[in-house]
């Protein structure tokens, strides 16, 4: 049969992504504390295209998809990304990898469990000199207190919960729990999905005691990637859904190059 997507293109204009996006596709993960985890990913795929030829293979994608469905990772993108410009004769290739990531939190009095679920994302590149370049991205809710409203009302203060985003550079694996730990660190308060009647106590003074700004948590993520020294590039930002306001609080840090 006849490859139309192989035909020249009298254009001669190159194309720098093509390919395949919102791919919804089951995937394994691993998983620190039980080896591995099933979930169920987003995936965008795609490869540059000469300037010569008038189409990508869009079927290798998915095929290429399936080869590596038991085994994505930080670890081994580099290699999915390889055989995506053997399969399809490309010079780059890029894909981008979202899913929930659930861990098992225990509540901090009770010790109830539950899960939690936190939006993960693996991006990576390879270019035509065959540099990999990968990026993690995690995003954590937290609860915060504002310090103002506490400072200046008699009793109580309003407080809200948020969302702290953070990408990633480094040198050697990570896991995401230990990304997600640092941040939740840095709240005044992590969220749980089980809260016992002390416990909600509990949650709720610690972050009375705890308060702070998004400008506050964005700095005390970025000390503490700023101070990894596995850590090469980070971006963090902070968003808290104001409980008396009607839009929400932001605040963005970004590192230079290493």
């Amino acid at each position: 049969m006849i490859d139309i997507q192989s035909q020249p293109d009298d254009r001669n204009i190159p194309i720098n992504k093509v390919g395949v996006k919102g791919i919804q596709y089951p995937i394994t993960v691993f998983d620190r504390k039980n080896s591995i985890q099933h979930t169920i990913a987003t995936i965008n795929m795609y490869v540059n295209l000469p300037r010569h030829c008038k189409g990508t293979h869009m079927s290798r994608f998915i095929e290429i998809l399936h080869l590596f469905r038991y085994e994505v990772s930080l670890k081994n993108i580099s290699t999915i990304l390889k055989q995506m410009k053997t399969t399809l004769n490309a010079a780059s290739a890029h894909i981008e990898i979202a899913f929930p990531y659930f861990i098992e939190k225990s509540a901090p009095v009770s010790k109830a469990k539950g899960l939690i679920d936190y939006v993960c994302k693996i991006a990576g590149s390879s270019d035509r000199m065959d540099v990999t370049d990968l990026i993690a991205e995690v995003t954590v809710p937290i609860s915060t207190v504002c310090p103002c409203s506490k400072e200046i009302s008699r009793y109580g203060a309003h407080n809200q919960r948020g969302k702290v985003q953070t990408r990633l550079r480094f040198k050697k694996f990570i896991w995401f729990e230990d990304i997600i730990t640092l941040i939740e660190k840095s709240a005044s308060s992590d969220v749980y999905s089980v809260l016992k009647r002390e416990d909600e106590k509990y949650v709720t003074e610690k972050g009375y005691n705890n308060p702070m700004f998004v400008e506050d948590v964005v700095r005390t993520v970025a000390e503490e990637l700023r101070d990894d020294e596995n850590i090469t590039w980070f971006s963090v930002s902070a968003e808290n859904f104001e409980s008396i306001h009607n839009h929400s609080a932001y605040a963005f840090i970004e590192s230079k190059q290493a």
